[in-house]
């Protein structure tokens, strides 16, 4: 939000913001702009003028959610097992997505008409990531191939697929420690 807005249409965007986290985190990505017009004492005009897209809004219901998982890739990577430390910060990912309903959603992009350098929720996790997965690569942890960008995608494909079962946080946990181990037994 730029700081030479008018008071009132801060105030609007603060109000409207305020809602928007309510509403996500009550109903996820699919969180009703109108209602939260309605909730927030606007027109749905003035939340598309701040918010021109549902993905502008997640990004910026997400945005605290965002900074939190960056710290933490920061404290992360001092860790000495860089394995564990990348694992750990995936892992972080998995449940802030799965707590934060609406995160996962922000963080999909569609390389066809957009790219991550247009999604700051994506970019800001890539950045966060990457030194964690650099130094698994160099300890030889994780193959020299594998991309930040893939293992957010997986980790995003395990939220989606698992956000309306009963317990989403168990079969989330579940299929992240599948990916992980693999299927194939170790002989």
């Amino acid at each position: 939000m730029p700081e030479r807005q008018r008071a009132d249409a801060r105030r609007n965007y603060a109000r409207i913001l305020a809602v928007a986290e309510q509403e996500v985190d009550a109903h996820g990505a699919a969180a009703s702009l109108e209602q939260i017009a309605r909730v927030a004492g606007v027109g749905s005009a003035t939340v598309r003028r701040h918010f021109p897209t549902r993905r502008a809004l997640l990004q910026a219901v997400s945005h605290k959610r965002i900074d939190a998982l960056c710290e933490r890739a920061d404290e992360l990577a001092g860790e000495d097992d860089a394995r564990a430390a990348l694992l750990d910060w995936l892992s972080d990912l998995l449940t802030y997505c799965v707590a934060a309903r609406g995160l996962a959603a922000a963080l999909v992009y569609d390389g066809e008409s957009e790219s991550v350098h247009q999604n700051s929720c994506a970019t800001r996790i890539e950045e966060a990531g990457e030194p964690l997965l650099r130094r698994a690569v160099q300890d030889k942890a994780v193959p020299g191939d594998v991309t930040v960008s893939e293992l957010v995608a997986l980790i995003i494909g395990i939220v989606l697929t698992t956000e309306h079962r009963p317990d989403a946080q168990a079969a989330a946990e579940r299929l992240f420690t599948l990916t992980v181990a693999g299927i194939s037994p170790r002989l």
